[in-house]
């Protein structure tokens, strides 16, 4: 009896052991197999889109900010005192040269003149006299002095009374376009007082200021271009004039520009974004800009390679695996040789066809991701210039860098251009 429980002590114990191994290795077995299972298992290939590099014709240009302003425009005040009789404009209409904007009260000037005029007259009649007098004899010189100065007098005071009248008008001095009346009907006004704007907005001026290195680059009439966001600058002028001296404060020089504007889309005032385009340069490489990743490291690009034979050995190792079938179906085909023979002779194009498939799917290079850090230059109209590092020729990714790795398999689909916007990507499929 004591006997019989030891013995199933022993056998309880051999199959917890049994049991308890059995869970382990199952377990490490389990663990082992996942690893090998993730170490030997490829990522799949990423989509990207890529660009050729090549050398091409490079514009290069000197970026700025602007301020438009008219070339001829100014506040209108008025010179005297007096109370507003009639306004002779209105908002955004546009005037002559010389045109009478605004009429003050002269009632009281008017009559001066009036009666400075009948007495200018008198002593121009009496100026006259003087001579007649003299020439017979009868009069004295002192008399026909006196005459005539009066006479100059009165025709001085003449000339000062209506110059008095006109400053009771303020006229235009050139043509343009004036804006929103700043005085009402009845109002007075003192001298200095600010009447109106008037903007000759025919013609545009761009002061703008560039650091002091590209000073030698500028010269009087070079082709500027102006925009007020992106890279579209539609309007075009040139330049006019270069500050001869540089702000030692900001070491900045002072540069200004014309620009037509027959249709008015510019304005006095308003913020613009200035290109001063240089001579064309050729053989030059560059990349979208959004092929450059910027990072801690430098800038770098990934270029697209074939993949080596010892990376692409794995995927044509698992092609012989199908060969095991062909012997299985040549021993039934041996079965029948009377079936087989009709059928071979029928289709030699097919078993052509099928023979080259293996070869068409083998010349079919695996592409893989290589880091290169490059050194970028210039940059215009979404592109920028690769001074360093890259080699004409290379293939580009210009697409999904985030997700990217140096080795990375990837796939290459070009129907997306990530440097042209959706619209017109849609207007030309």
């Amino acid at each position: 009896m004591r006997i019989l429980r030891i013995f199933i002590i022993i056998l309880v114990l051999v199959v917890l052991v049994v049991v308890v191994g059995g869970i382990v290795g199952f377990n490490f077995l389990r663990d082992n197999g996942i690893k090998q299972y993730f170490a030997s298992m490829k990522p799949p290939a990423a989509t990207v889109s890529t660009t050729i590099a090549k050398p091409s014709t490079w514009t290069p240009g000197i970026e700025a900010i602007g301020t438009v302003k008219a070339v001829r425009g100014v506040d209108l005040t008025v010179e005297t005192t007096g109370i507003v009789k009639s306004i002779l404009f209105h908002a955004n209409q546009k005037v002559a040269d010389n045109a009478v904007l605004l009429q003050l009260d002269d009632a009281v000037e008017r009559a001066d003149l009036d009666a400075q005029k009948a007495q200018a007259a008198l002593d121009q009649t009496s100026l006259a006299r003087a001579i007649e007098l003299t020439k017979r004899g009868v009069g004295s010189d002192s008399t026909l002095d006196t005459a005539r100065a009066a006479a100059s007098a009165s025709a001085s005071q003449v000339t000062k009374l209506q110059a008095v009248l006109d400053q009771k008008q303020l006229t235009a001095p050139f043509g343009g376009t004036v804006g929103i009346p700043k005085i009402d009907i009845g109002q007075y006004l003192a001298p200095g007082t600010a009447v109106v704007t008037l903007q000759d907005l025919d013609t545009m001026r761009v002061d703008f200021s560039v650091p002091e290195q590209q000073l030698p680059l500028l010269k009087i009439g070079q082709t500027v271009r102006l925009g007020f966001g992106g890279e579209d600058r539609p309007f075009a002028g040139a330049i006019r004039g270069i500050d001869p001296k540089i702000d030692s404060s900001s070491r900045l020089v002072n540069i200004r520009a014309e620009v037509a504007n027959p249709d008015g889309k510019l304005t006095p005032g308003q913020f613009v974004q200035v290109r001063v385009e240089l001579p064309e340069e050729q053989n030059v490489l560059t990349l979208p800009q959004t092929a450059l990743t910027t990072s801690l490291y430098g800038d770098y690009i990934f270029v697209v390679q074939p993949a080596k034979p010892a990376e692409a050995a794995p995927a044509a190792a698992a092609k012989p695996e199908e060969k095991p079938a062909a012997p299985a179906a040549d021993k039934s085909t041996e079965a029948k040789p009377a079936d087989t023979k009709p059928t071979d002779a029928m289709k030699p194009a097919d078993k052509a066809a099928d023979s080259a498939k293996p070869a068409t799917e083998g010349e079919k290079p695996a592409l893989v991701l290589s880091q290169v850090f490059v050194k970028p230059g210039r940059s215009n109209a979404g592109m920028v210039e690769i001074v360093q590092g890259l080699k004409a020729g290379d293939e580009v990714v210009t697409a999904g860098q985030n997700r990217l790795f140096n080795g990375m398999s990837v796939v290459v689909d070009n129907t997306v251009d990530p440097t042209k916007s959706a619209n017109k990507q849609a207007d030309q499929q």
